[in-house]
């Protein structure tokens, strides 16, 4: 009996160490998505998603009447359905290694794309500017349409502090995005959003528009 309960316990830590292992070895890995297009607003940005945890952006895109772009990274929380399909989609990419690019040259030219995933057992990138496969067509939908949402996101938090009255027109552009399905994750902006929405020194019509927004988001 003494000699089962050492098996079990020697077994029992085993299994732990692994899993503790396997836990810290899903934590590392990240998927980075950059995009540039010059003479677009942004002309440059990258997303940063790691397997657990925040997410980043650095985008250069204009703020208001700021002459010098802000490229601080701005962290937000991305919703884990949209987390946990990104990672699925990029092992049905083969985690972007291989070909990539469709080489068609009758494409119109839409920005150049970048994708990158590592972990402890892969560091592989791929350059695009259109891709026939349909993994990489719909990772780059979802990271391109959560740009949008980021974009709005520090714009508003930027009008917030500097342009309260600007934040009407953007708030409304993103209830038009809204309906048509067009805005990308709002929970990636949620912070914000609850920020304008609960600021009395905001005006009504424009509170209620971020509220509207958060309801829709689920929040």
């Amino acid at each position: 009996m003494r000699n089962l309960l050492k098996f079990l316990t020697a077994t029992s830590l085993v299994f732990f160490a692994t899993a503790a292992f396997a836990a810290d070895h899903a934590a590392t890995a990240t998927i980075q998505f950059k995009f540039d297009f010059p003479e677009s607003n942004p002309e440059h940005y990258e997303i940063t998603v790691p397997n657990g945890g925040p997410a980043s952006y650095v985008s250069n895109g204009a703020l208001g009447n700021k002459p010098d772009p802000d490229t601080t990274p701005f962290e937000f929380n991305i919703s884990e359905a949209t987390r946990q399909q990104l990672f699925e989609l990029a092992k049905k990419a083969n985690y972007f290694s291989g070909k990539v690019e469709s080489g068609n040259s009758k494409i119109a030219r839409t920005g150049a794309k970048t994708l990158i995933y590592k972990d402890d057992s892969h560091d592989s990138s791929a350059t695009y500017n259109y891709s026939t496969n349909p993994a990489i067509q719909q990772i780059t939908s979802i990271l391109q349409g959560l740009s949008t949402a980021l974009e709005y996101g520090r714009r508003l938090s930027w009008f917030h502090k500097y342009q309260k009255l600007a934040l009407e027109d953007d708030l409304k552009q993103m209830e038009d995005r809204q309906r048509t399905k067009s805005l990308g994750d709002v929970e990636a902006i949620v912070p914000v959003l609850q920020q304008i929405a609960n600021d009395q020194s905001v005006m009504r019509m424009t509170r209620a528009r971020a509220w509207r927004l958060l309801a829709a988001a689920g929040k």
